[in-house]
């Protein structure tokens, strides 16, 4: 039986070679079976929404199974503890205690960020952590508030109210904002709506985040140097102003000591905290963080304004920061996850990110995302699942019942150095050095998300970054790439003659291909595109007075989708190669492409046997129609 099999085989082999040598290949451009308007929509909408098939896991399952199964799917942790054991709880043990040490200073220092009292920082490293570990999929991102997004708070926030004058008004609008960037998380993950946070390019987040490094550390100085008269905008030239009226007027990380630097924060603040204490130096002109509300979380439901003109500037300011947190943590969640090598849900993750920030809001606290230092840090430290923040929570739970009264006489100065050490880290020079090498167009984003934050705000930067990403996708879209191929001597394969200097022009053809998909934005610059590349090989030709090409092929592999624009882009382009004399071939298109040139009777047309499956063929049938039975 196997061998009647593979004799089989190798004679349809056999045959197939002596068709190829004989130029006679018997496969044609297939026409894929005609689908109804439904059903197409049906693939294209489970493609973009569900391309994972989230219901998968579900089918042909008891009715018990899919209810366990359910409650895993939103509750991570029924599916993972269940296979926890005392190795992986000393490694989350070990990390969870770490990244607390690091966590308490920072969040006293980015409270100050948000313009909020000192207890709302360690309120969103409580909450907000436990509700992740019991909804997240990441086994290594360590949640809590983060520089740049106390920083986008707190600008916001204070052109709105001002936290010094109304103070508790701006407290109820952090809360409103917390809970409408936890509300457009959710929703985000829900609806499946993740791939909006991509039009954030790569480059325009390196950019961004250097910049409110920057403006961060800046702003620190006001602590730094224990400035009392400091400016409420963020931008550099405000800041420099401020420090100068002032003066007027008065490498690679070792994972064996990843402690080090960890516990360092804290060590500080006990020393500082200390020697303030015993000396009165809070007498004396250095400014301290003064008390920190004792106790744990206090209820804020109360405090949300889910009506008025407060609710509609909540929810703006929400979604900004609700984004920017989203795009911070799951680039973090990603990371982490291709070096574990394990799947992270995006759309898994929203939810739960979105709903952490949603009690966060009720519970008082702030947005609170994945951080980059303290997950780093909870990496190097040996966490094995997300009960490393269960532990930090501890941790800051035992910190906001017992010991905050001992951080009344920290100093302004030692929390502005910590943030400034924090958020050096986010000035990632050696992507923006890579992203000049390879793409100049990235870098502008870059730059300007950069020059955006850094010389105007933080949002501007942000809207900056935006459009650049935004306007290189219209870039790309509105002016796709064009090239001319030519044969690779001694072969059947066709090339961009600009990356292969040797591949060779076929005479009486001219092969051009395009690469992208040809839409209403793009269809009337191909169709220019494609006719200047004819002229220009017209002129060509003339000047060396040699014979005019009559063929004129179009690879179309790369080409993905047409819509009725571009379809009648290429009527017309079909119509104008005709009064020239040129005939029009097209090789290769896609069963999406050759499918609605069919319902559009383009291929009657231009006639189906000029549409091919191959370039070889292509030419091979337009130099026995010019009389020519050379191979090229």
């Amino acid at each position: 039986m196997g061998h009647s099999v593979t004799d089989e085989f190798e004679n349809r082999g056999e045959q197939l070679m002596d068709q190829i040598e004989n130029g006679q290949t018997k496969y044609k451009v297939g026409f894929p079976p005609r689908r109804n308007f439904i059903g197409e929509f049906n693939e294209r909408f489970n493609e973009t929404f569900f391309a994972d098939d989230p219901l998968r896991p579900y089918k042909d399952k008891p009715l018990s199974k899919k209810l366990l199964l359910g409650l895993q799917f939103f509750f991570p942790i029924l599916d993972w503890s269940r296979h926890y054991d005392l190795r992986k709880f000393k490694g989350d043990l070990i990390a969870g205690l770490t990244i607390a040490s690091l966590c308490i200073p920072q969040d006293i220092g980015y409270s100050k960020l948000a313009n909020l009292d000192p207890q709302y920082g360690l309120y969103s490293s409580f909450v907000p952590p436990l509700i992740y570990a019991v909804m997240g999929s990441s086994k290594d991102i360590a949640i809590g508030p983060v520089a740049v997004v106390s920083l986008l708070l707190g600008t916001l926030l204070q052109e709105e109210i001002d936290p010094t004058k109304n103070k508790e008004e701006y407290q109820r609008l952090a809360f409103t904002a917390t809970f409408f960037a936890g509300l457009t998380q959710a929703a985000l993950g829900f609806l499946r709506l993740g791939f909006l946070i991509d039009f954030l390019s790569h480059a325009a987040i390196v950019g961004f985040m250097a910049g409110a490094a920057i403006t961060i550390a800046l702003q620190q100085l006001k602590g730094f140097l224990g400035i009392k008269k400091f400016t409420k905008k963020s931008d550099i030239i405000s800041v420099m102003k401020s420090v100068w009226n002032s003066a007027e007027h008065g490498g690679k990380k070792s994972r064996k000591l990843f402690w080090v630097p960890a516990i360092a924060p804290l060590i500080s603040v006990i020393i500082s905290t200390f020697f303030v204490y015993i000396t009165h130096a809070d007498e004396h002109g250095v400014q301290i963080v003064n008390n920190i509300k004792k106790g744990v979380n206090p209820a804020s439901v109360n405090q949300i304004y889910f009506t008025g003109s407060y609710a509609l500037k909540g929810m703006r300011i929400g979604v900004v920061a609700g984004m920017i947190g989203l795009t911070e943590a799951i680039a973090i969640g990603r990371t982490f996850a291709g070096m574990k090598d394990y799947q992270l849900d995006g759309n898994k993750e929203m939810v739960a990110l979105g709903t952490m920030n949603i009690i966060g809001s009720m519970t008082s606290c702030y947005v609170a995302t994945g951080s980059f230092s303290r997950s780093a840090v909870n990496y190097m430290a040996g966490c094995k699942t997300a009960v490393s923040n269960i532990i930090m929570s501890i941790v800051v739970l035992l910190t906001l019942l017992l010991i905050t009264p001992l951080f009344k006489y920290t100093p302004n100065a030692i929390l502005a150095s910590i943030i400034i050490s924090a958020v050096i880290g986010l000035i990632d020079y050696k992507a923006a050095f890579l992203i000049w090498k390879v793409d100049k167009l990235d870098f502008i984003a870059c730059m300007g998300a950069f020059f955006g934050v850094v010389f105007a705000s933080v949002e501007i930067g942000l809207l900056i970054a935006v459009a650049i990403s935004l306007a290189k996708i219209l870039i790309q879209v509105t002016r796709p790439r064009t090239a001319l191929l030519g044969n690779l001597p001694g072969t059947d394969v066709y090339r961009n003659i600009e990356q292969y200097p040797e591949a060779t022009k076929i005479s009486g053809v001219l092969t051009v291909r395009v690469d992208s998909a040809i839409y209403f934005s793009n269809s009337n610059y191909v169709k220019e595109r494609i006719l200047r590349w004819v002229r220009d090989e017209e002129e060509k030709l003339e000047e060396k007075n040699q014979p005019k090409f009559n063929f004129l092929i179009i690879e179309m592999s790369p080409v993905t989708d047409i819509d009725t624009s571009g379809i009648d882009a290429f009527e017309e382009l079909l119509k104008t190669l005709k009064t020239r004399g040129i005939q029009l071939i097209l090789a290769n298109p896609g069963p999406v492409v050759i499918d609605k040139l069919r319902l559009a009777d383009f291929t009657e047309h231009i006639g189906h046997d000029n549409i091919f499956l191959t370039v070889g063929d292509a030419v091979k049938a337009c130099l026995t129609r010019n009389g020519i039975n050379e191979e090229p």
